[in-house]
C-alpha cells in the first residue's frame, strides 16, 4: 500500500522545493535562532525589512554557488593531480671501465658494514640493503621503496673513498625513502649506523640534479682523498611515456666524525 501524507490545506505536491526556497528557509531559521547581543542589547537579524529579504537571499545563494564552484574546482584539481608512479626499474649509472676498478673497496679491512641510515633534516630512518650492478651495467635499486641500499662495489662508510647509498623517490602507493632528498642543504647531517653499533657522521656539502644521459660517473664513483658519501635517487621531470624520471639527484657529503 502506498503511503501519502496529505495536507488538509490542499493537494500534495511531489516536486522538491526549489533551491532559492531552501536557501531562504535555511537562512531565516538560522537568523531567528542566532540573535546578536551588543552591550546587553539583543539584536535579532530576523525578521528583516521586506526590502532586504531578497538581497539577503541573493547573497546567500551567491555564496553557496561560489562555494560549490570552489569545491568542484578542488575536486577537479584532485582528480587531475598526477598519481604516484612506480619506478622500480629506473636505472642509475654504475661505475664502468677504469672507474669500476677505482671504485672497488680499498682497505675495507676493519671498517664495519653499514646497516642503517638516518637523515634528520628530511625525516629518513631506514635499514640498508646491499646493492650490486645489474646485467645491464646499472646500479641495482632496492626491491622496496621503503628502504635504501648501500652499493657494495664502493667504499664502506667511514673508509677512504665515496660510499654510495641509493633509494627510490616514490612509487604507485606514495613517497619513497628518498622522496625529499633534493631538499637537503649544505650543513645537514647524515648518520650511518654500522654493524658494530658505531655511527659515522657526514655533513652535506652540495645537492645536484643531473640529466640521466649526463650522469657524472667519475665525480660520483671516482677516488676521493677522504671518507665521503653519495646519496642517489631519481628526480626532475617524470616522463609517463618512458615510465621514469629524466634526471638523478645526488647529495654529496663528507665525513665529520
Amino acid at each position: 500500500m502506498e503511503y501519502r501524507d496529505t495536507d488538509p490545506r490542499g493537494p500534495t505536491h511531489s516536486s522538491e522545493p526549489s533551491w532559492p526556497t531552501v536557501i531562504a528557509t535555511t537562512l531565516r531559521l538560522w537568523l531567528e535562532r542566532h540573535p546578536i547581543v551588543v552591550g546587553g542589547t539583543t539584536i535579532r537579524l530576523w525578521p528583516l525589512p521586506a526590502r532586504k529579504i531578497f538581497a539577503t537571499c541573493a547573497v546567500a545563494a551567491g555564496l553557496l554557488l561560489v562555494g560549490a564552484g570552489g569545491a568542484g574546482l578542488v575536486m577537479a584539481r584532485h582528480h587531475a593531480a598526477p598519481q604516484w608512479q612506480a619506478v622500480p626499474a629506473d636505472p642509475i649509472p654504475a661505475p664502468v671501465g677504469p672507474i669500476a676498478a677505482i671504485a672497488r673497496p680499498q682497505a675495507a679491512a676493519g671498517v664495519p658494514l653499514p646497516v642503517g641510515l638516518t637523515i634528520p633534516a628530511i625525516g629518513v630512518q631506514t635499514s640498508l640493503v646491499h646493492l650490486g650492478v645489474t646485467a645491464a651495467g646499472t646500479l641495482q635499486v632496492p626491491s622496496s621503496t621503503a628502504v635504501a641500499g648501500w652499493f657494495t662495489g664502493g667504499a664502506r662508510p667511514g673508509a677512504i673513498g665515496p660510499a654510495v647509498i641509493a633509494g627510490h623517490i616514490d612509487s604507485h602507493v606514495g613517497p619513497g625513502i628518498f622522496f625529499r632528498l633534493s631538499q637537503l642543504r649544505p650543513g645537514d647531517r647524515v648518520y650511518v649506523r654500522r654493524a658494530d653499533g658505531s655511527l659515522v657522521l657526514f655533513r652535506i656539502t652540495s645537492v645536484q640534479t643531473y640529466a640521466k644521459d649526463h650522469f657524472p660517473t667519475e665525480a660520483v664513483y671516482g677516488p676521493t682523498p677522504d671518507a665521503e658519501l653519495r646519496l642517489i635517487t631519481c628526480g626532475g621531470i617524470f616522463d609517463p611515456k618512458l615510465g621514469s624520471y629524466l634526471s638523478n639527484v645526488v647529495a654529496y657529503a663528507v665525513q665529520v666524525s
